[in-house]
């Protein structure tokens, strides 16, 4: 595995629709400035990556999720909400068991809804980038680009959750909701952190500056675990960003370019507590690359994996400072 793990651095991701009601129509095609930063080719942004064009610049974390790509990985190319319900069934039910879900889609929790009485669903999305900051959370989903938007502006209009604040703009087939404003600094001004999304990358999850070590060694995490481990972050270069795609079974996680602490941070899961599980979400070697300032993990458990990744308990990106966790005597 240790030889996938090398060519994987090497190469661098039925129901009728009701009349909406009467109402004024929201704008449907974002100013043009905003368009340009999307950066077109064709009637709608055709990779997540995309949309840190909308990103705000102030969120913490994006997290985006490539449908497309994940459809193809596991034999359902091509599924619509038009599909056999057999089939939508069976791709949901696969993909919560074999890939590595940074998140079900904004959409399923009203995909029965959806589809009987607006004609779409989740099985429509594209693709999806969900952010989050201190103004709150946002997201930005693209349609298939064949889709008929009038469900989806009607179930826009009768407030149907979780769309009530979203926006429609139709000329790109985006869903969106607090996206940055016209004017505002945006995740795109940043190159850096386009670079760190893998082209066919089935998940992605970018996220600001390192890990503190009381966060990367869990909730349960104790000052008798921390000292350990206190020596070897200690010289760690500074960490501005990383990132973590997931594709199949392999993982990559970037910590950006020329990076001569890389071995250093991928040597730490070993002095991790077995009860947080990086073991068990992350298995076989790791392969380092300091050049690129990646790092090739094998997949062993999608589900841990994520949850991993989502709760930042991830050894390799922990911040460079040791703050004491308090003793259990008080002292």
């Amino acid at each position: 595995m240790s030889a996938v793990l090398l060519a994987a651095l090497a190469l661098t991701a039925c129901g009728g629709t009701p009349d909406p009601a009467p109402a004024a129509p929201a704008p449907t095609t974002v100013p043009p400035s905003v368009a340009a930063r999307l950066d077109l080719d064709g009637p709608g942004p055709s990779e997540p990556r995309q949309a840190l064009s909308l990103v705000p610049a102030e969120a913490d974390t994006v997290v985006l999720t490539d449908f497309r790509d994940l459809r193809g990985t596991l034999g359902a190319e091509g599924l619509t909400s038009e599909s056999l319900m057999t089939d939508r069934t069976a791709f949901w039910e696969r993909a919560g068991r074999e890939a590595v879900m940074l998140t079900e889609g904004l959409l399923r929790q009203a995909d029965s809804r959806l589809w009987l009485d607006y004609d779409f669903s989740s099985d429509d999305v594209a693709w999806e980038v969900r952010f989050t900051g201190p103004d709150g959370p946002g997201f930005v989903l693209a349609l298939r680009p064949d889709l008929d938007l009038a469900g989806v502006r009607a179930a826009i209009q009768a407030d149907v959750a979780p769309l009530g604040d979203a926006r429609l703009l139709a000329a790109e087939h985006l869903l969106v909701s607090g996206v940055a404003a016209d004017d505002e600094p945006v995740w795109s001004d940043e190159p850096v952190w386009a670079t760190l999304v893998e082209d066919d990358a089935e998940a992605t999850y970018l996220r600001r500056g390192c890990i503190p070590l009381d966060e990367a060694l869990g909730p349960d995490a104790t000052l008798e675990e921390q000292e350990p481990i206190e020596p070897a972050i200690a010289g760690l270069d500074p960490l501005e960003g990383f990132s973590v795609g997931f594709r199949g079974e392999l993982a990559i996680a970037w910590l950006g370019p020329d990076r001569i602490d890389l071995h250093r941070r991928a040597d730490l899961p070993a002095l991790w507590p077995d009860r947080v599980g990086f073991d068990e979400a992350f298995t076989g070697d790791q392969v380092a690359d300091p050049a690129t300032g990646r790092i090739g993990l094998q997949i062993g458990d999608p589900q841990v994996a994520a949850r991993l990744t989502l709760t930042g308990e991830l050894p390799f990106a922990v911040c460079d400072e040791f703050v004491p966790l308090p003793s259990p005597s008080g002292l």
